[in-house]
């Protein structure tokens, strides 16, 4: 093991220390936290719990500053709610994002498009709108890096740097548990794809912030890890919940069959029960997605406006959605999905390409639904530790 590697082992073992100490400080064990919505701890927990996996959606903002009045909390968005329940989602994820300059991390802007405090207000009353509906809702916050870098690569020069990256972030995403808190939201997220701060030997800093959180909001935390580095994140005991966005590929060469996507799903399921047992939480994948085009389950996490000279594909599209899903409906410590995303105003196809994300309206829609429609081994039962099979309605064969 190189040093490197056992660095991040013993961070993690600290982690788990300083979590499961008892208060007295006498190395007794203690129950691992769990909240009120959250009663019982372990892999089955959220079932066991009484609750059924989470059938979710992510409505994303709009992300131009020249459509005003169609965001979140607006008539727009109120059509995006309905089709969400008419297609079946229990949950929705809403996303606020605040400003980043580039990779140095000097702050977070929390003003996104319009001021924070509008915002803020029309997030309020986008999650009212939703609960509502009967739905229930995660509140992600979100950074946007100006330069079109990845926020997992946010890396702070220098230790006063970092200090000073650490508060303003700390800052940024309080104020969102905040409104979390007073809105009653079901489920919060600290961060999304953190790789240089939580995979590190900076990850301390970003444990202490989840307690801090919990000052703040009294409901289930997660964190959205990346699907390549969620092993390799040392802060999952601090966390209600494992969240990973899934953009795991399911091949590994452009034109493979149905039969090998699916095994491709198999070896997720794998992944997400040896989490699940390593750490005694269940498992949400926090965004699943595929774009609209031939082979997307093979580079799932590229980035449609980044494609040139793009065939959409319908059935690519829906067939990766079925390999990956199909596997999971049985798996009992699998807590559920939110699928990556459609937008607060249904209307406005200026968001992305043809060949996007979104499944709304195409063959994937209906897999989508199927997945909803369908009996989870996730789902809660009256007995804890043992559940049925899945059933699927088939309407997309």
């Amino acid at each position: 093991m190189n040093a490197a590697r056992l660095g991040l082992v013993l961070l993690a073992c600290g982690l788990f220390a300083a979590r499961t100490a008892s208060p007295a400080g006498d190395g007794a064990p203690r129950a691992p936290r769990v909240g009120p919505m959250f009663p019982h701890p372990g892999a089955e927990g959220w079932r066991a719990s009484g609750h059924d996996a989470v059938r979710g959606i992510t409505i994303g903002p709009i992300e131009n500053g020249y459509h005003p009045g169609v965001g979140y909390g607006s008539a727009a968005y109120a059509r995006t709610l309905d089709e969400c329940v008419r297609q079946g989602a229990t949950w929705v994820a809403i996303t606020p994002f605040g400003r980043v300059g580039d990779l140095a991390g000097r702050g977070v802007d929390p003003s996104f498009e319009q001021p924070f405090a509008k915002n803020r207000e029309d997030i309020r009353r986008g999650i009212a709108m939703a609960h509502a509906r009967g739905l229930s809702v995660m509140l992600v916050p979100h950074l946007w890096v100006e330069s079109g870098e990845w926020r997992a690569k946010i890396d702070p020069p220098t230790d006063a740097a970092w200090d000073a990256w650490t508060r303003s972030y700390g800052a940024f995403v309080k104020g969102w548990a905040e409104v979390a808190q007073s809105s009653r939201v079901e489920l919060f997220s600290a961060g999304v794809e953190l790789r240089s701060w939580v995979t590190t030997p900076r990850a301390p800093s970003f444990a202490m912030l989840v307690r801090e959180l919990r000052a703040v909001y009294k409901g289930p935390i997660t964190y959205s890890a990346n699907w390549d580095d969620v092993e390799q994140t040392v802060v999952l005991s601090e966390l209600d919940v494992i969240g990973v966005n899934a953009f795991y590929p399911l091949a590994e060469k452009d034109g493979a069959s149905f039969e090998t996507l699916l095994e491709g799903g198999k070896r997720v399921q794998s992944r997400v029960r040896a989490l699940a047992d390593a750490w005694q939480k269940p498992v949400l994948f926090t965004e699943i997605g595929y774009t609209t085009r031939k082979d997307p389950a093979i580079r799932p996490w590229e980035w449609p406006d980044a494609m040139t000279n793009v065939r959409v594909d319908e059935v690519a599209q829906a067939d990766a959605y079925r390999a990956l899903l199909a596997p999971l409906l049985d798996e009992p410590r699998f807590m559920g999905f939110f699928v990556w995303r459609v937008y607060a105003d249904p209307d406005d196809i200026s968001q992305e390409a043809e060949w996007g994300f979104s499944p709304r309206g195409k063959l994937a829609e209906l897999v989508m639904r199927d997945a909803f429609a369908a009996a989870w081994s996730g789902d809660a039962t009256r007995r804890r530790g043992w559940a049925p099979a899945a059933r699927v309605p088939g309407l997309f064969p």
